[in-house]
């Protein structure tokens, strides 16, 4: 299949939080939340059953917000068909990445490898994301693999990707180049090969410079803030290893792309499973916070010096340290909630999870009455959308988007 013209495309490049959105990439949910059951959705790491139906009539509310302020959307969902439809080499990737001979056997590994290689690019797309049962084999139950006989018809053969929703996590760009991760947890761990194969394959990303591929040592998007040019913030908790942050920083030095980073110790728990569940950015010198970690959370700042050394100091009081590399007086900081029980509950419900449209303009989920409103008085605009079922997975706006294109500020 071609791809569909565009507008002359705007470049890729992100050197911060809060410049005005150009260019977004989201995944609008699908059938891979469908595969969601009582029996599975912890592993798969979903607090709740979502109703797919109310979490894409969600989804597409925020998509239209965004485009309502000029911002270009593109979907995951299409980006990768069309790269399978235009690239073979991309659609075996795709397949080797999700067909494990390892669990499944290399006789049925081969055959079902062999079988979706025939598949028009949108079914194999899908199939990618959402997955495949036993039940849905083209072979059926009496097939000569072992494996095919002694699992159940539902038992995954390809696991579903319902966290693909949050595109945040398995790549981000750090000024013109995109930074491919490495996600820590086995249920997302196959979501950065379906990136992966995106900006390696489709057009639209042709040329593209890759600025930090990590196999080893976890890093996830959530875990990265951008707090100015040059300045990079990297949550180190249930996500990020201090291994992943420190490979960041000496990639992003020694590509000229950032000249201080900043770890952040996190705790290492679900409510705080990244550094933007804590805070976000939403103006070029404000941030909104959970207060309870306001006073205790410290960083340990990297830099490399004019002479190319790498230099590590602290830890010190996070807010401090971020506002001397930023090479500002202070960061404002707005308080998730008016007292400790509405911050809690509001932190949990993403609260401090805002997507920066422009300084000082930020997306956030309605729910979040106290918090929104703190940000009003301070002089955000707040554009609010329902989260009720987005939010089941524990992401927020920026969860939901990997900003491509943003102008400097």
């Amino acid at each position: 299949m071609g791809i569909k013209a565009a507008p002359p495309a705007r470049p890729f490049s992100v050197t911060s939080e809060v410049g005005a959105l150009r260019t977004v990439l989201l995944h609008r949910p699908g059938d891979e939340l469908r595969r969601l059951t009582p029996r599975n959705n912890d592993q798969l790491l979903f607090d709740a059953i979502p109703w797919v139906e109310r979490a894409q009539q969600e989804h597409d509310l925020f998509a239209g917000v965004l485009r309502e302020r000029g911002v270009e959307v593109l979907l995951l969902s299409d980006l990768l068909t069309e790269t399978i439809g235009v690239s073979g080499a991309a659609r075996i990737q795709g397949i080797s990445g999700a067909v494990d001979a390892r669990r499944l056997g290399h006789a049925l590994a081969d055959e079902l490898a062999a079988y979706l290689r025939t598949m028009p690019a949108a079914d194999l797309a899908q199939i990618l994301m959402a997955g495949m049962t036993f039940d849905e084999l083209p072979f059926g139950p009496d097939h000569t693999s072992l494996v095919v006989r002694m699992h159940h018809g539902h038992d995954f053969v390809i696991d579903p990707l319902p966290n693909l929703l949050f595109t945040r996590d398995s790549s981000f760009w750090v000024g013109p180049r995109v930074a491919i991760t490495s996600l820590a947890l086995p249920a997302r761990a196959r979501e950065t090969s379906l990136t992966d194969l995106i900006y390696a394959f489709h057009p639209r990303f042709l040329g593209v410079r890759r600025a930090y591929e990590s196999h080893t040592a976890p890093i996830e998007g959530g875990d990265v803030l951008l707090l100015a040019k040059g300045v990079v913030a990297v949550g180190v908790g249930e996500r990020t290893t201090p291994a992943g942050a420190e490979a960041l920083a000496r990639s992003l030095f020694e590509d000229d792309l950032a000249h201080t980073v900043l770890a952040v110790p996190i705790a290492q728990n679900r409510a705080t499973m990244h550094l933007d569940t804590v805070c976000t950015m939403v103006d070029v010198d404000a941030m909104v916070m959970y207060p309870n970690m306001q006073d205790s959370l410290c960083a340990f700042t990297i830099r490399k010096e004019v002479d190319g050394t790498v230099t590590m100091l602290g830890p010190d009081p996070f807010l401090p340290a971020a506002a001397k590399a930023m090479g500002i007086g202070e960061l404002r900081v707005i308080d998730t909630g008016l007292d400790g029980v509405a911050a809690e509950r509001e932190q949990w419900d993403d609260g401090n999870n805002t997507l920066a449209l422009a300084p000082g303009v930020v997306v956030a989920y309605e729910r979040n009455e106290m918090t929104n409103a703190r940000l009003v008085d301070a002089g955000i605009e707040v554009l609010p959308i329902p989260g009720s079922e987005l939010g089941s997975g524990r992401g927020g706006p920026r969860c939901l988007s990997c900003p491509l294109s943003r102008d400097e500020v």
